[in-house]
């Protein structure tokens, strides 16, 4: 592996590393020629009508922002020079390419490719070839940048024996870089186990299993990417989400799919998709817990069931002169149909009346009359058909189904019989009335029971992939919401058992993908850190078999240590001190505490001077500290962290294996170095 320096006094055709910022200078200025080209397209006299212009119009708007060049992004970040033309026979003298690999597709004038999109068949060796394996490679190149200037390259001879395989420097480089803003991607430096999971099938759900620092959130959106640009057709029809676990964690990542040039994906939380009514209320833990049970998805079905009721009477239809009656038992004979088919509980009471309407039909044509399907419907419409479908099948709103259960002991008693038991039913039952469902003061949990009563009224619309990452906090019924989102699509379930925060935790993947509706799921494991350095993962990682017994820690692959210090303090001044400390090397820094010591540390802040934000704003080259409640840590990183009192963030949760587990996390948001202050003694299993 070589990187050699070059000659700004030299000739330009003798110097590689200019001919490569030639090549650069080409594709920006043909990148710009493809906007340009986008941007003068005339549609006045091609879209058919307004509507079929307005829907051109947004998107050759979506197409142009698609291919905006950033100045401080790198246009490629590596060249592949293939041995043979790639698919062709390799047969001897057969002349190999040379491709550039970088975050969008660019070409000349005259079509040819000057950038190749990573996620094409042919960019894949760029992270997949190796020195065993150099698939067909004679040379990978990985070029490094300042801004957005070419600076470096460095070549790898994967088809020389005598070059001995060696750790990329500007690979380790671009890990370790500090960061100010939101999350970047990671196409520069995807490593072969993270582009397999990247690169699997639309059709298979894939759920990673993911320490601090592996990867697992990049991994998800990167596969996002790759799914549109593989499936693109399919996906533009069917649609993509991303769940994230909060909107902080939104904005943290919400550049990193638009700078790969995507733009459509749909981001948001859990509680955006069941927000059907608003959230005004918190519940205690267990009844929580037990709102969250998948058990909940049986009681309401039973309550929503529970509306049908099998008729007794006869229905008469009066049409004209003619008289046509349905008598009780055909009428039973077609609810008990319905009911034995298992269908939503509104599209039953759609069909109803047209099955009603089926059987009259059924005697007009043996009366010799020759009725059509706008009779049927007409019949289906009738006055007293309208009536017993009323009385039979009436409708139900979900919202006021779930206020009666959690506000009717008698109704919850009867409809969870077998299921819950008396004391799980009185700790969900409210202890007040309510006059309505907008006079509720509903909580986090009881919009996903809305959700769920929803979807058994009617079918909740599929999306064709779903991403959902910090998988691991859902509860069931949770799940179940965002397994909805994907019953005809395929999901990407991104989380690490030992983070989990929420007394409902995941305890396994299989049952999480069970829940999920997806238990053909294939479950990977990353457990190379490229993030956390060595020896702050080391330190955290003394916390796993208290918090995740049997769970593979994570090993650092970084060759830089980072920086770790244990510091006990006697104030708040002392913990400044950290924070101004760190700020003076470039990059962001993170003061991490218990959320009852944020007032407290911001107070101190100000005294002294140093300005900083809150989780979920962006970063300034003036303002690079953010103030992080424990509580909201996770999914984020900091260049640089001060973790307060680690005792504190333990007991600010509700028992001490949650504490734990959110103090692994807190431990685990930092780049390139921690210091660790506290007053208190700290957590025995840290010892």
């Amino acid at each position: 592996m070589s990187t050699p320096a070059a000659d700004p006094l030299g000739d330009p055709l003798d110097d590689p590393l200019a001919r490569e910022r030639t090549h650069l200078a080409s594709s920006r200025s043909a990148l710009r020629a493809m906007r340009e080209d986008v941007e003068s397209l005339d549609i006045k006299d091609v879209a058919a009508n307004w509507v079929n212009a307005q829907i051109l119009a947004r998107q050759i708007d979506e197409r142009i922002k698609a291919l905006a060049d950033l100045s401080d992004t790198p246009l490629f970040f590596g060249r592949l020079n293939y041995l043979h033309a790639p698919g062709a026979e390799q047969a001897e003298g057969a002349e190999g390419e040379q491709f550039y690999i970088g975050r969008r597709h660019v070409h000349d004038g005259d079509g040819d490719p000057m950038v190749i999109d990573w996620r094409a068949p042919v960019s894949q060796p760029f992270y997949r070839a190796s020195k065993k394996d150099p698939q067909d490679i004679s040379l990978r190149r990985r070029f490094g940048y300042t801004g957005g200037d070419l600076t470096a390259y460095e070549d790898e001879h994967l088809m020389d024996p005598a070059e001995a395989a060696a750790t990329s420097k500007l690979l380790q480089q671009e890990i370790e870089r500090p960061r100010v803003g939101p999350m970047r991607d990671i196409v520069a430096t995807i490593q072969p186990e993270q582009d397999e999971i990247v690169r699997s099938g639309l059709g298979g759900t894939v759920c990673v299993q993911g320490g601090p620092g592996t990867g697992k959130t990049a991994v998800g959106l990167h596969r996002v990417a790759y799914l549109l640009y593989a499936h693109r057709e399919r996906l533009a029809r069917t649609g993509t989400l991303v769940i994230g676990p909060n909107k902080s964690f939104l904005h943290y990542i919400e550049q990193v799919l638009p700078a790969l040039g995507e733009l459509t994906v749909r981001q948001g939380t859990v509680d955006d998709l069941v927000a059907h009514v608003e959230v005004r209320g918190t519940d205690e833990a267990p009844a929580a817990v037990i709102k969250g049970d998948a058990r909940m998805a049986e009681v309401l079905r039973r309550a929503v069931y529970s509306h049908v009721s099998i008729p007794t009477e006869p229905v008469m239809v009066v049409r004209g002169s003619r008289r046509w009656r349905v008598p009780a038992y055909e009428l039973e004979a077609i609810v008990r149909e319905l009911l034995d088919r298992d269908i939503r509980y509104g599209a039953a009471r759609e069909a109803l009346p047209q099955r009603i309407a089926h059987t009259v039909l059924v005697q007009m044509e043996r009366s010799g009359e020759a009725p059509d399907d706008r009779v049927q419907d007409a019949v289906a419409r009738n006055a007293a058909v309208k009536a017993v479908v009323k009385a039979v099948w009436p409708p139900v709103e979900p919202e006021k189904l779930v206020l009666r259960l959690l506000t009717d002991a008698d109704f919850l008693a009867v409809h969870a019989d077998g299921i819950l038991d008396e004391d799980e039913q009185k700790t969900i039952l409210w202890s007040k009335p309510v006059r309505s469902v907008k006079a509720a003061k509903w909580a986090a949990a009881d919009a996903v029971l809305i959700d769920e009563a929803t979807d058994i009224v009617q079918r909740t619309h599929s999306l064709g992939h779903v991403v959902l990452d910090e998988a691991q906090d859902l509860s069931p019924m949770q799940y179940r919401a965002v397994g909805r989102r994907c019953t005809t699509g395929s999901a990407t379930v991104l989380g690490d058992l030992a983070q989990g925060t929420t007394p409902w935790a995941t305890r396994s993947w299989d049952e999480a993908l069970a829940h999920l509706g997806k238990s053909e799921g294939v479950i990977e494991e990353l457990t190379a850190g490229f993030r956390v350095p060595t020896d702050v993962i080391t330190y955290a990682s003394r916390l796993l078999p208290h918090i995740a017994p049997g769970l593979t820690p994570v090993a650092s692959v970084r060759e830089n240590p980072g920086f770790f210090d244990l510091r006990e303090t006697t104030g708040t001044a002392e913990v400044v001190a950290a924070c101004e400390e760190l700020l003076r090397n470039e990059g962001s820094t993170g003061l991490i505490a218990a959320d009852a010591r944020v007032p407290e540390l911001a107070q101190a802040l100000t005294a002294a001077g140093i300005g900083y934000i809150d989780p979920g704003e962006e970063t300034t080259v003036d303002t690079r500290l953010t103030l992080v409640p424990a509580s909201l840590a996770k999914g984020l990183e900091y260049d640089y962290v001060v973790l307060d009192e680690p005792r504190a963030v333990v007991d600010g949760e509700p028992d001490e294996r949650t504490g734990l587990r959110r103090l692994y996390v807190s431990l685990t948001r930092a780049v390139s170095g921690l210091i660790v202050t506290h007053t208190a003694p700290l957590p025995p299993q840290l010892a």
